[in-house]
């Protein structure tokens, strides 16, 4: 599932309740913001452990990643990316968040043949899912002054 829309509009919320349903429906779940998995990603691989974080990643029935597109990526973090999502295809569900439209997510991995190789695992098969409207956190922040400043 591809979950994408501007900031504020619940992708992370709806992320978060569709890996919980998952758990209380028994399912494994591994849950990261992409910053973070770069994080572990990088961790593993210092101790020249990074195939066993593919073979955790693999075996989780679902693999949530939220926050795709917002940080450069690297071209080792981009092919760890794309061996991820081979393990996972068509064996395992995969849910990404992203602020970036679709149609952006090739330049954002670099317009390699490895983000084609990404696209084609993720694209084709996938529910993509566009939220719209204007930011739950503005409007709860706004909400929240007004009855502050009534009381």
């Amino acid at each position: 599932m591809l979950l994408t829309g501007p900031t504020g509009v619940g992708k992370s919320y709806l992320a978060a309740a569709l890996a919980h349903a998952a758990c209380r429906a028994d399912f494994s779940v591994r849950c990261f913001r992409l910053p973070r998995l770069i994080d572990e990603l990088t961790r593993y691989s210092a101790m020249q452990k990074r195939s066993a974080l593919f073979k955790q990643l693999a075996r989780a029935d679902l693999l949530v990643l939220d926050d795709f597109g917002l940080a450069p990526l690297s071209d080792q973090t981009v092919r760890d990316l794309l061996e991820i999502l081979d393990d996972r295809y068509d064996r395992a569900s995969t849910l990404i968040t992203s602020q970036l439209p679709l149609d952006q997510w090739h330049a954002y991995l670099g317009d390699r043949t490895v983000a084609d190789a990404i696209l084609d695992r993720l694209v084709h098969n996938a529910y993509k899912i566009n939220l719209k409207g204007d930011s739950m956190r503005k409007a709860r922040s706004t909400a929240t002054r007004s009855r502050t400043a009534s009381h």
